[in-house]
C-alpha cells in the first residue's frame, strides 16, 4: 500500500498550525503578519536573483570528442520554446507556435571527478568533459520514423519511458543538464524524455512562467498520449518539479477529459516540491477520474522557494510545502504516497532541489522509476540494514519513518472527513444540503 516516508536527518525545528479550509488539506500558516513574511522572504528573492547571473549559458555546442570513461545520457527533448540561431543556446524563453523535437547526448564526468547530485556547469566553451557536463551530439527529429528509431535504440527490456518536466526559472540548458544528472545518478535505463516549456529563467518572471505552463498544457498532453500509443513504450513514469508539477497535473487532467481516462501505461507520477495550490490539486485529482496513476509527492516544510510562491499567491499553501503526514491513511486510499524530505539537506540553500541533489532521494527515485513499489523498497532496505523497529527503515544511514496511519499526527477532523467522502465516490453530488464540489 502507498504510504508516507519521512526522511530524517535531524530535528525538524519547524512547527505548523492548521485551520479548516474548503480545500484538499488545511492551511498551514506561518505565524506573523503578511508584511513580516514578505520581509523574511526578501533574502530568498535575492538568492534567486543572484544564483546564476554570471554563468555561461552558451553550453550546448557539441564537442568533437569526449573521453570513453565519461557517462552518456541520450535524451529526446520536446519543447514549446522558440528556437534561436545560436547552436550553443538552441532555444530561448520565448513561446513558439509549434513543438520542436531534438535528440541531445550529454557527457557526464567520471564518478571519480564528481559527487552524486552535482551538475558541473561548464566554466567556458568548449567544456572540459573530464570535469564538466558537455554536449557531444545533437540532431533535430522531424519525422515519426526518426522518433521511433530513437525509442527503439534507447528502450530497455520493459520498454519504460521517463518524462521529466522542469520547474520555474530554468533555461533550456538548465533543464537538459539537470535531467541528464538525474538519469545518470538514478542509474535508470528508462528512455529519457525531457519536456521543456518557455521559462524566462528569471526570479522576476514568475507570472510569465506560470502563463507559459498554461500555454504548454496541450503540448504535454499530446506528448503523453503519443508515448502511450506507441508500441515501443510499455510503461511511463512522469517526474515533475516545482511549477512543472502544475503543468503535469493540468496535462493529466486534460488527457483524462480528452481520452475519458488516463492511459494505463502511465503508471507513476512523481511530483517533487509541487508548486500547486492545495485546493486546486484536490480538484485536479478528482477530475482525473478513478483510473489515476500512482502519485508520489516529495514535500518539505523547509522549502523556502515554496514559501516565496505561497507569498506571491496571496498566502495560499503549496502542496509541496505542507506536512501531509496527518492525512497519510486517507491519502493511501487515494493512491498517493508522501516522502517528507524536510530534514534532508542538499546543495540548494533554498531546499527546493533536494529531489535531484540528495544522493538518498536520487537513489530512491531510481528504484521507483524501475518499478519497485514503496513497500518493496522499505522491506529490502530494512533487511540490508538489519532494522527491526516497526515502521522505520534505513536509507543510507538516515531514518525513513513510514507513516501507515494518522496515529502520530491527528490533523483536522474536518479534512479527514472530506478526504473520506472523496474516496467514497457518492452517487449523489449533494452533501449537507449543498452540491458537492
Amino acid at each position: 500500500m502507498p504510504g508516507v516516508a519521512r526522511v530524517k536527518d535531524g530535528p525538524s525545528g519547524l512547527e505548523a498550525k492548521g485551520d479548516r479550509r474548503d480545500g484538499f488539506i488545511d492551511s498551514m500558516r506561518i505565524d506573523g503578519p503578511h508584511r513580516a513574511r514578505g520581509a523574511k522572504l526578501l533574502p530568498i528573492l535575492l538568492c534567486l536573483l543572484t544564483g546564476c547571473g554570471s554563468r555561461n549559458e552558451s553550453v550546448l555546442q557539441p564537442l568533437a570528442t569526449a573521453p570513453p570513461d565519461t557517462g552518456r545520457v541520450d535524451m529526446l527533448v520536446a519543447t514549446t520554446r522558440k528556437a534561436v540561431d545560436d547552436p550553443a543556446l538552441r532555444y530561448s524563453g520565448d513561446r513558439a507556435m509549434t513543438i520542436s523535437l531534438d535528440r541531445i547526448v550529454v557527457s557526464i564526468p567520471p564518478d571519480r571527478a564528481r559527487k552524486i547530485g552535482d551538475v558541473q556547469w561548464p566554466a567556458r566553451a568548449p567544456a572540459d568533459p573530464e570535469k564538466e557536463f558537455a554536449v557531444v551530439e545533437t540532431s533535430k527529429l522531424t519525422s515519426e520514423k526518426q522518433t521511433g528509431d530513437w525509442f527503439r535504440k534507447n528502450r530497455n527490456r520493459k520498454r519504460q519511458a521517463l518524462i521529466f518536466v522542469h520547474g520555474f526559472n530554468n533555461t533550456y540548458s538548465d533543464a537538459v543538464f539537470r535531467f541528464a544528472q538525474i538519469v545518470h545518478d538514478a542509474r535508470t535505463d528508462a528512455a529519457p524524455i525531457l519536456f521543456s516549456w518557455p521559462s524566462r529563467a528569471s526570479a522576476l518572471g514568475y507570472l510569465y512562467d506560470k502563463e507559459s505552463t498554461n500555454y504548454s498544457r496541450r503540448a504535454l498532453e499530446d506528448l503523453i498520449l503519443q508515448a502511450a500509443e506507441s508500441p515501443d513504450v510499455g510503461d511511463i513514469t512522469i517526474l515533475a518539479h516545482s511549477m512543472g508539477t502544475w503543468l503535469t497535473a493540468e496535462a493529466l487532467r486534460g488527457v483524462a477529459m480528452r481520452n475519458k481516462r488516463i492511459p494505463a501505461k502511465v503508471s507513476t507520477v512523481i511530483l517533487a516540491s509541487p508548486d500547486i495550490d492545495a485546493d486546486v490539486f484536490r480538484r485536479q485529482m478528482l477530475e482525473m477520474g478513478t483510473g489515476r496513476p500512482h502519485f508520489v509527492i516529495l514535500s518539505s516544510t523547509r522549502d523556502k522557494a515554496l514559501d516565496l510562491s505561497r507569498w506571491l499567491s496571496g498566502g495560499i499553501d503549496r502542496v509541496g510545502g505542507l506536512d501531509l503526514s496527518p492525512y497519510a491513511a486517507d491519502l493511501e486510499h487515494l493512491g498517493v504516497s508522501i516522502i517528507d524530505t524536510s530534514t534532508i539537506s542538499g546543495g540548494d540553500p533554498l531546499g527546493h532541489t533536494t529531489f535531484a541533489e540528495s544522493p538518498e532521494i536520487v537513489r530512491l527515485l531510481g528504484r521507483r522509476i524501475a518499478g519497485q513499489s514503496m513497500e518493496g523498497d522499505r522491506g529490502s532496505l530494512a533487511e540490508r540494514s538489519g532494522d527491526v523497529v516497526v515502521g522505520v527503515t534505513r536509507l543510507a544511514g538516515r531514518a525513513v519513518r513510514t507513516v501507515g496511519s494518522a496515529a502520530t499526527a491527528v490533523g483536522d477532523p474536518a479534512i479527514h472527513e472530506m478526504l473520506k467522502r472523496q474516496r467514497a465516490r457518492p452517487t449523489s453530488r449533494a452533501t449537507d444540503g449543498a452540491n458537492s464540489y
